[in-house]
């Protein structure tokens, strides 16, 4: 085997950050062992905001590693891999993520409804990708699998079965009191 060859890996995600509009974290989760501490993650997340927050490429190299970025109003989404690692890759965990977290947010993504609903956005991210490993490319399988909550869908969007059971739900704690 050539030296300059490297053997496919599922480990294909090295982070995913979400970085407010001043570059501080709101969400990081760091799969490899690039940055083990976590003054580390800070000084390259800062790094990494000064190296994109006035770009418009979607892809750089950083520190030996490859990121994919995306910005929308006030927030910054990262996915980050090894040099070796094929952009597309990385460019499908980015819009799994940006998707998933734009109809958890119903395409209200700013940083104040994200930190509302930050405990959902981890759960998707969760899914998304697991120890590095990249588990989920579909954005809504992904909204599926952390389930918002119906009562908290707009009457609207919730199907005939939704609103039933929640009028039974309703009904049934009113007797209940």
């Amino acid at each position: 085997m050539e030296s300059g060859l490297m053997e496919p890996t599922l480990y294909s995600v090295e982070a995913i950050a979400i970085l407010d509009n001043d570059g501080n974290r709101i969400l990081a989760k760091y799969y490899g062992k690039t940055f083990p501490t976590a003054k580390e993650q800070k000084a390259f997340e800062k790094n990494l905001y000064k190296k994109t927050h006035r770009a418009n490429a979607e892809v750089i190299m950083l520190d030996g590693l490859t990121v994919v970025y995306r910005s929308n109003v006030d927030l910054f989404f990262y996915v980050m891999g090894s040099c070796h690692e094929n952009e597309l890759i990385l460019g499908s965990v980015l819009n799994c993520l940006y998707d998933a977290v734009n109809q958890i947010l119903r395409k209200n993504v700013e940083k104040r409804t994200l930190l509302e609903n930050l405990d959902v956005i981890l759960l998707a991210v969760d899914e998304i990708c697991d120890g590095g490993i990249v588990l989920e490319a579909d954005s809504t399988s992904v909204v599926q699998r952390v389930a918002v909550r119906s009562d908290d869908i707009p009457l609207g969007e919730q199907t005939v079965a939704q609103v039933l059971q929640s009028a039974k739900e309703q009904l049934k704690w009113s007797l209940l009191k």
